[in-house]
């Protein structure tokens, strides 16, 4: 099968940028998922802002800019924008969808012509996702998927070397670090006053000093912090529609405790490979249980390893052909 995605970011990459820092996780889905199709014996071919047009690991990597004419392909993934649909042709389309857009904010991105146009089947992260986007934008159909994570990630061994003090938070700050900050200073650390707090660089200033910040490094450095600690807390947020640090603390066998806001509902299973709090007292419980209590702490660790390597982008990969009749 003959298979294009087409991007358009502001910055350039390509599959030699999988562990870069610059790279949010709608691009590194394209570098994966690009790949995997490409080992099951797929053609494959990326159209995007790319610094140059190259063959990476069998994959064709083709500047955006440079494209004159439409070349034809079984289907075409468009991420996140409709009009990437103009830059190769094809009866099956897909849109991978990256928001909860609204259909004012649909029409105000100028995204309903090439909808309509194109008549793309819209690629669902969750089933938060599909609820809560309109009925009337995934009219030509829908798929599901649920993303992997870098081969890195799957790869790696685990440490026996956690810091039993240490929980991280991994996503974006937007992503409501502001409120586990709040629960943190009001309610963990006040009862457990030798625990660390690891979080994604921001801007914010912090008065409690157990609260330190992750340095915002390539996805080796996310491994080596993901390692050590022995709780990933992740609130969730409405905007989160699958969670790839949920995704990534999973993988590396990390309890994840959070209020299942967004999609973390789905993300975590409760008291099996971690918990989600109704709210932010049960949230500050479960925080402090899963400190002090090693057998609660073991059996969810052991879980959570049994589940390893169970999501690959094979899987993924498999998935989406699975989808596309």
């Amino acid at each position: 099968m003959n298979i294009c995605f087409v991007d358009n970011t502001n910055f350039k990459y390509d599959g030699d940028s999988i562990y870069s820092h610059k790279l949010r996780g709608a691009e590194s889905v394209v570098i994966n998922l690009s790949n995997a199709l490409k080992v099951l014996g797929h053609k494959v071919t990326v159209i995007n802002n790319c610094e140059e047009t190259k063959q990476i690991d069998g994959v064709s990597w083709i500047d955006i800019k440079s494209i004159k004419k439409t070349d034809e392909f079984d289907f075409v993934i468009a991420n996140g924008d409709c009009r990437l649909f103009k830059y190769a042709k094809s009866n099956k389309n897909i849109l991978f969808s990256h928001s909860l857009q609204s259909i004012e904010k649909f029409l105000r991105k100028k995204q309903l012509i090439s909808y309509m146009k194109y008549k793309p089947k819209v690629c669902f992260l969750s089933n938060y996702h599909q609820k809560n986007r309109s009925k009337l934008l995934y009219i030509f159909g829908h798929i599901h998927l649920r993303w992997s994570v870098d081969e890195l990630f799957l790869r790696s061994n685990l440490s026996s070397e956690i810091d039993n003090n240490l929980a991280i938070f991994t996503s974006r700050p937007d992503r409501n670090l502001e409120l586990l900050i709040n629960i943190w200073t009001n309610s963990i650390i006040k009862m457990r006053g030798n625990s660390k707090l690891l979080v994604t660089d921001n801007n914010f200033i912090y008065k409690n000093s157990s609260i330190s910040k992750r340095k915002l490094g390539n996805q080796k450095d996310l491994l080596r912090d993901l390692l050590k600690a022995r709780i990933c807390l992740l609130p969730g947020h409405k905007s989160e529609l699958f969670c790839l640090a949920a995704e990534e603390a999973r993988e590396l066998c990390v309890p994840i405790i959070t209020l299942g806001l967004g999609c973390l509902g789905e993300r975590v299973e409760h008291n099996t490979t971690g918990f989600i709090a109704k709210n932010e007292h049960e949230f500050a419980n479960y925080t402090l249980k899963l400190f002090s209590d090693d057998e609660l702490w073991n059996r969810l660790r052991l879980n959570l390893i049994k589940k390893r390597k169970t999501n690959t982008w094979k899987k993924v990969a498999e998935q989406l052909i699975d989808q596309l009749y």
